[in-house]
């Protein structure tokens, strides 16, 4: 018997479709662009089902973003040219990945749905601290490893911001190989330099 006309109603894959459906939303049209509507109209679905699978757009964001790098498998080639150059690699690593558009919509929307949906600051916090900065920390025999990755998150997740989502006037124009040479050396005192507290004469 034909369905009747209308969205179909919620069955067994009516999760994995949406999830299907915004998941190539997010990535063609970047997370701005898309809405809620018209993820539920490409799994045709009614909006009320997505808001029930997911919540708000933020939460679907976050379940279904894929990042641009596993961080398990970029230490090494970070610590490839010995813990010296280790800031300089991770700086050419961000401002590289950045270049790639889909790269660049993923984190943005990240940070966009950081700022305002917990799930998605858990996220970003697991993948910068847990599965990425401290371990490399640690790798350098760095004390005060929690600390260190924590000025490291902010570091990169300001730039982040300044550069593609505020896009502040010199910084949003300027040549990668510049900004590399710029945030390199702050990155490598955050992962080797000396964090003792500073003494007045």
């Amino acid at each position: 018997m034909p369905r009747a006309r209308g969205r179909r109603p919620a069955g067994s894959h009516t999760r994995e479709d949406i999830a299907a459906a915004a998941k190539r939303q997010f990535a063609e049209l970047g997370y701005p662009r898309t809405t809620l509507r018209g993820i539920a109209r490409e799994a045709d679905v009614d909006t009320r089902l997505v808001t029930h699978y997911f919540g708000s757009k933020q939460n679907l964001f976050v379940t279904v973003v894929d990042f641009p790098f596993e961080p398990e498998t970029i230490v090494d080639e970070l610590l490839v040219e010995g813990p010296q150059h280790v800031g300089h690699r991770l700086a050419a690593l961000v401002v590289e990945t950045l270049d790639e558009p889909e790269a660049l919509q993923t984190l943005t929307g990240l940070l966009r749905a950081a700022a305002s949906e917990d799930e998605a600051a858990e996220l970003v916090q697991r993948f910068l601290t847990e599965r990425l900065l401290t371990p490399l920390i640690r790798l350098l025999g760095g004390d005060r490893a929690e600390l260190r990755s924590a000025m490291l998150g902010a570091g990169l997740t300001g730039y982040i911001f300044a550069r593609y989502v505020v896009r502040l006037p010199g910084l949003a124009q300027a040549d990668p190989d510049v900004v590399v040479g710029a945030i390199g050396p702050s990155m490598q005192h955050y992962l080797t330099g000396d964090f003792e507290p500073s003494t007045s004469a």
